[in-house]
């Protein structure tokens, strides 16, 4: 499966009260404050796994939500896990039905995006486009730090 990052928010930490690591270092946590270019994935509302990166010097907590993506190889498949969704577009709009469209498990927790089977890669052949910047969603602490950013037009962004 392949498909094309289209909404994140970033994460600081530190000051950053709506960071996981913001608490400090967890077990929970452990992997953001790691090496960047990992995967963070943890379980939320009972229901839902998150996938984010970590970015930033090792030791910082810095991690980057993804939020959406635009399914482009694999539809098939996203599909069976995700027949509720209304369309193409909207089978990995939103964290946790990203992670549910792509597999993406706690098992992913910790794993080297830089190679394995859950990859980041660019895109060859991207096309232009433009990004909006705008406060995060669906969160109650620094929510109005412009951190969410959005591929323009996108039909698969999650919304708000």
């Amino acid at each position: 499966m392949a498909g094309r990052i289209v909404e994140t928010e970033a994460y600081l930490g530190g000051d950053d009260l709506a960071s996981h690591s913001a608490r400090g270092i967890t077990k929970r946590t452990r992997v953001i404050f790691g090496p960047p270019g990992h995967a963070y994935v943890y379980f939320i509302y009972g229901m839902h796994e998150c996938l984010n990166f970590v970015v930033g010097p090792e030791g910082t907590g810095g991690a980057v939500l993804i939020r959406a993506a635009e399914p482009l190889v694999g539809v098939a498949l996203m599909q069976r896990r995700r027949p509720k969704a209304h369309s193409v577009a909207k089978l990995a709009s939103g964290p946790g039905n990203l992670a549910l469209a792509f597999g993406v498990t706690r098992a992913h927790n910790g794993v080297d995006v830089t190679r394995g089977t859950l990859v980041v890669r660019a895109w060859n052949h991207e096309p232009q486009f433009d990004i909006c910047v705008t406060p995060r969603i669906g969160i109650r602490q620094c929510a109005d730090l412009p951190l969410r950013f959005v591929i323009a037009g996108s039909p698969a962004v999650s919304g708000r």
